[in-house]
């Protein structure tokens, strides 16, 4: 079993930092991905990360990492409302699958409450801000030693 893991953050989340930091925080992506692969090289698992404002390069990131990824953590952003194309690739992807979410979209606008992700995920880490990366990673490496 590879000890590698896809950290995929979706639309605009390259704009952490200065969007809407009431919400999301002051950290940048940079931020939540180095905290991300500290806590993967820690555990002795290696980290890649893909960022994209488009659909289709996250699906062609998750069908790469089909033999090559123990885990997917996945912040899909606003896709996680309507992509089933995500959710389809996921549901392809045999390994495990964690959700990720700073904020907590169930406390927030009530289109926000449905996930099309969830439903694919061995679990979900919502709403711990910029902690959530590193128990998101956790999450996914306890997971993954379960199964080993």
């Amino acid at each position: 079993m590879t000890n590698r893991i896809l950290l995929l953050s979706g639309p605009n989340l390259n704009l952490l930092g200065s969007r809407e930091p009431e919400v999301y925080g002051t950290a940048t992506l940079d931020d939540h991905v180095g905290l991300a692969r500290d806590t993967a090289t820690a555990r002795g698992f290696e980290l890649d990360h893909q960022q994209s404002n488009h659909e289709g390069e996250l699906v062609d990131a998750i069908h790469g990492a089909r033999s090559t990824h123990a885990a997917i953590v996945i912040n899909p952003g606003a896709f996680t409302h309507y992509s089933w194309a995500i959710h389809d690739a996921l549901a392809a992807f045999d390994g495990v699958v964690v959700e990720l979410h700073i904020s907590n979209p169930n406390s927030r606008e009530p289109w926000r409450h449905v996930s099309v992700v969830a439903p694919v995920a061995t679990g979900s880490i919502v709403g711990f801000g910029g902690a959530g990366y590193r128990l998101a990673i956790e999450a996914a490496i306890d997971s993954v030693s379960a199964t080993q």
